[in-house]
């Protein structure tokens, strides 16, 4: 039986940056994934993410996404892909919603530069919105765009560079023992063992540590594109837009080609299991981009170039839970990103590599910690 330092399960974001950065550590690790590398059946695909600064979820995000920049940075340093584009990002509603009461307050906290509009400045400056009298306008600097797929094998590509590092793709993983102090784990290409195992599987976490009855559930979601008017390629931020019929957000795809990325954030009915997501596409899906587009961007053609279904992985506080298992210690899990969570990837695969090997980590903040789930 092959022996290693540490086991990742599950190679999407979170799991390729464990691995990453395990194995630049000098650990001997194994990562394990059950699909194809860079798989469309998870939650890191689509072309894209938002990463920003001014937080709104909660302001304990701040620190994480400012260290999440330079390692973004770092990383394409390393594999040689390009992998950030820097741009500004643009929250939208009212002066009572969340989302702009939450910008403001992590804006406060952490003295980011920020620059409020009110409906007359957004119009002049962001012409493709039709902006209601009531809605204001929170402009940051410090955001941008990621490449999601190419992130992800970017990680294992580095991981795989430094001779520490073992990637086993379309290997499932059966059965956990722990034995003596180490834990086996029996996948179908045979038993490996190790000191610690890392679980970062997604949707199926839940699955994978039932014992553990982790309070996840899935949300189905679907990323839309649509083609770009003409005449504001160069004027189109991204943005985040709190409405009464719910959260959208939007950037423009690089090549230009693919268009602008509009979808709907939340909204769906959580589910129970993987298994249950329809990951076909249907007009009902459409429905709520089209609606919007027709009220707030009215220049947009709501017929989509292309659509795809991605899941989110949902806490009930929709905050990360990143811990060691109190009754397995050498078990550490990451999951429930609940539908924000690639752009802090490098900053995860940091604090999970902490974690596992008894280090102190100044990532782990409260809200990210098992007891705060229960």
């Amino acid at each position: 039986m092959k022996s290693f330092d540490a086991i990742v399960v599950g190679l999407g974001a979170m799991g390729s940056a464990a691995l990453s950065t395990l194995a630049r550590r000098g650990y001997r690790v194994l990562g394990l994934e059950q699909f194809v590398l860079g798989h469309h059946r998870g939650s890191s695909h689509g072309r894209s993410r938002i990463i920003r600064t001014a937080y709104y979820e909660h302001p304990a995000y701040v620190p994480l996404a400012k260290k999440a920049f330079d390692l973004w940075d770092r990383l394409a340093e390393l594999s040689g892909e390009a992998l950030l584009r820097r741009q500004s990002c643009l929250s939208l509603g009212s002066a009572e919603s969340s989302m702009i009461r939450g910008v403001l307050q992590a804006a406060a906290e952490h003295d980011l530069p920020i620059e409020l509009l009110n409906p007359v400045q957004i119009a002049e400056r962001f012409p493709m919105f039709r902006i209601e009298p009531s809605t204001v306008g929170v402009l940051e600097q410090q955001a941008g765009v990621l490449a999601v797929e190419k992130g992800v094998l970017a990680q294992l590509k580095v991981a795989e560079s430094t001779g520490f590092a073992t990637v086993l793709s379309e290997t499932v993983l059966v059965n956990v023992i722990h034995r003596g102090g180490r834990v086996v784990v029996e996948t179908t290409r045979g038993e490996f063992e190790c000191r610690q195992l890392v679980i970062t599987a997604g949707a199926w976490v839940k699955s994978l540590l039932r014992e553990a009855n982790l309070p996840l559930t899935i949300m189905r979601q679907v990323q839309h594109w649509f083609a770009k008017p003409h005449g504001q390629e160069l004027q189109f931020p991204i943005f985040l837009y709190e409405t009464e019929r719910g959260a959208f957000y939007g950037l423009a795809e690089e090549p230009s080609e693919f268009g602008w990325k509009v979808s709907q954030h939340y909204g769906a009915p959580e589910l129970p299991h993987p298994d249950e997501v329809d990951w076909s596409v249907s007009d009902g899906d459409v429905r709520p981009v089209r609606e919007f587009l027709h009220r707030q961007m009215p220049g947009v053609d709501p017929t989509p170039l292309a659509s795809e279904v991605c899941q989110y992985t949902l806490t009930p506080s929709r905050h990360f839970l990143i811990d060691r298992l109190p009754d397995q210690p050498n078990v550490t899990v990451a999951c429930g990103f609940s539908g924000h969570g690639y752009k802090f990837a490098p900053v995860v695969g940091e604090l999970l590599a902490d974690l596992a090997f008894d280090k102190s980590s100044p990532w782990h903040a409260d809200i990210f910690q098992y007891n705060a789930h229960y």
